[in-house]
């Protein structure tokens, strides 16, 4: 974790100040958080099956997860209004950083032919989504304890005002992006 936050303030913010010419270290971009959300919509059926996917993030992020419930009744899903349908976690400060540091250069690199993260999934604004299709890649998870393989979303929220800041402050930190 020190890492990441003291490569943040001896390498990263000194290039993003340069670069961009900014007057004051307060406008450099930081990250301000990271969401991982898992959304599961046969938890209706099964109650067990929520316990799993509060468990994996759990294990994976060193932090408990938050129910989230379903805020509209849909019929064509048989959904109905606060049935659990999913889990997220906010990670912040140390956490945040370590977990940063274990996706860039532990789970990522573990995935089947990768070529890096799409450059492009930026929303405008300066905050980076990203999707993981299964939660093996973290070396947190046990496999034999996996009953089904489940995705996850990753979003990186950041100071940053444009997606090219955005961009150039997650590469510093380390992000893999794919060279289109």
């Amino acid at each position: 974790m020190a890492r990441l936050k003291t490569l943040y303030s001896e390498q990263v913010a000194p290039a993003m100040m340069k670069k961009f010419a900014y007057s004051s270290v307060m406008q450099i971009p930081r990250l301000e958080k990271i969401i991982i959300n898992v959304g599961c919509g046969e938890a209706r059926d099964n109650a067990k099956i929520l316990d799993a996917v509060l468990s994996d993030l759990t294990q994976i992020t060193g932090q408990k997860p938050v129910v989230c419930k379903a805020k509209k009744s849909v019929a064509n899903f048989k959904l109905r209004e606060g049935m659990n349908i999913g889990a997220k976690v906010t990670l912040r400060g140390e956490r945040m950083y370590e977990f940063l540091d274990r996706l860039f250069n532990l789970a990522l690199p573990r995935v089947r032919d990768f070529r890096g993260i799409n450059p492009n999934s930026f929303d405008g604004r300066g905050n980076y989504s990203m999707g993981i299709k299964e939660q093996l890649i973290f070396p947190e998870v046990d496999y034999d304890k996996i009953d089904k393989i489940r995705g996850m979303d990753i979003c990186f929220v950041t100071t940053a005002k444009t997606d090219e800041e955005a961009r150039e402050l997650l590469t510093l930190f380390g992000a893999p992006f794919s060279q289109q």
